[in-house]
């Protein structure tokens, strides 16, 4: 999922108008996002954060009263890898999601460097994880990752302590649509704006390679990079499982 720059800038100019309109609002003015091979930091004037909102419209404020939400910023970029119709806005499944709480790129190994930096090294990456030979991951420029942890589905009321079934992540495709995605502990999911395509990072591929043949010796490396928004090559062997991939820029709190 490597790139040389994500223009993440105007999606924060959309996510902080909003958390100034509902309450807390989130610093911009700390580390800077951690994009995919580059760091991002922008110095965000007022008037830039008035430009739009994840609030109700002031059209709509007088006929649709929505409780105020507050809003934490992770200190770097999230990734969630996601199954679901591309058209749709809600849907279940979601116990099957991940979440990269870091960039998987830069810690990922090439597939033809396989032999040399894991497989010599009891299937141990140099940035500490773990290879699984019968179910790993692999991005769009043939980097073996991690593999992505279960996605949280709950949360906790900061007042109460009680345990909420549900849990809400402020998330982008980095394009026109920046929302929030609720993901469920019974494993279903909606957005509050647009579809699954619409937060979905097209330049950004990832895909399962699975089962007790499956080797990444097997890879043509012919296959990458890959186009944005093209499937993952298919690996002799293999069980593949293409996942769409999110950007992860905060949560409701």
């Amino acid at each position: 999922m490597s790139m040389s720059m994500i223009s993440i800038i105007g999606s924060f100019v959309f996510l902080s108008s909003a958390l100034f309109q509902q309450g807390e609002a989130l610093s911009v003015d700390g580390p800077s996002i951690l994009s995919r091979r580059a760091a991002v930091s922008a110095a965000l004037s007022s008037a830039a954060l008035a430009s739009a909102s994840l609030a109700p419209s002031a059209a709509n404020a007088a006929t649709e009263e929505k409780p105020k939400r507050s809003f934490r910023r992770y200190p770097s970029l999230r990734f969630i890898s996601a199954l679901g119709d591309p058209k749709s806005s809600s849907g279940s499944g979601s116990e099957t999601w991940g979440l990269w709480r870091d960039d998987p790129g830069p810690r990922g190994v090439y597939l033809k460097d396989y032999d040399r930096r894991l497989e010599a090294n009891n299937n141990v990456a140099p940035a500490g994880w773990s290879f699984d030979p019968t179910d790993w991951w692999v991005e769009e420029h043939g980097l073996i990752m991690s593999t992505p942890e279960p996605l949280p589905r709950k949360s906790v009321n900061k007042e109460t302590k009680e345990i909420i079934p549900e849990k809400q992540y402020v998330v982008t495709g980095d394009r026109e649509i920046t929302t929030v995605l609720t993901v469920r502990d019974d494993g279903t999911w909606e957005l509050e704006k647009g579809s699954l395509y619409d937060v979905t990072h097209l330049p950004c591929r990832s895909a399962a390679y699975r089962g007790d043949t499956c080797a990444p010796m097997n890879a043509n490396l012919k296959d990458f990079p890959v186009k944005p928004g093209a499937e993952m090559p298919v690996i002799n062997g293999c069980a593949k499982q293409d996942y769409a991939v999110l950007f992860v820029l905060g949560e409701v709190v």
